[in-house]
């Protein structure tokens, strides 16, 4: 009686068809047609934050040099450099250039990836603003409609 009950349960069992595993398959072409750029835009963004954290960086370290040479910002025109000295993390930051002069600056960071720029602006009244600019439309990655990405 068991060996016949084992034997009818051997038979009964097939695994799956053909067309479960190609509805399977299907679902999965979907889900990774839907995913992977979701993704692919989040990587453009992250170098974006990057590019703006060197670029706030920079500002950070302009600002000391300012301090430590009675308010003016003209030793650091054209010199990414001396901010490196004083901010040695920014060694490792995206590529940036800096304009300067005596009341004023323009901290600029192109990301690496998307190519967007993200700039620190102080003109000489004191006003800072966060202009950026996008390299390709289709891909805005961290740089906001507006074109401003500031605080």
């Amino acid at each position: 009686m068991i060996l016949k009950i084992r034997q009818r349960m051997a038979q009964e069992e097939s695994g799956f068809t053909l067309v479960e595993l190609l509805v399977v398959m299907l679902i999965l072409g979907i889900l990774a047609a839907v995913a992977i750029p979701a993704f692919l835009n989040q990587r453009a963004k992250a170098n974006d934050s990057d590019a703006k954290s060197a670029a706030n960086t920079a500002q950070q370290a302009i600002e000391t040099l300012a301090t430590d040479n009675n308010g003016s910002y003209a030793s650091a025109n054209g010199n990414p450099g001396v901010l490196k000295t004083i901010e040695p993390t920014l060694n490792s930051a995206p590529a940036f250039t800096v304009t300067a002069g005596a009341d004023n600056y323009n901290i600029t960071v192109t990301a690496d990836t998307t190519g967007n720029t993200y700039s620190v602006v102080r003109n000489n009244t004191g006003n800072v603003t966060h202009p950026c600019t996008v390299a390709n439309a289709s891909n805005r990655g961290g740089c906001p409609t507006g074109g401003d990405w500031g605080p």
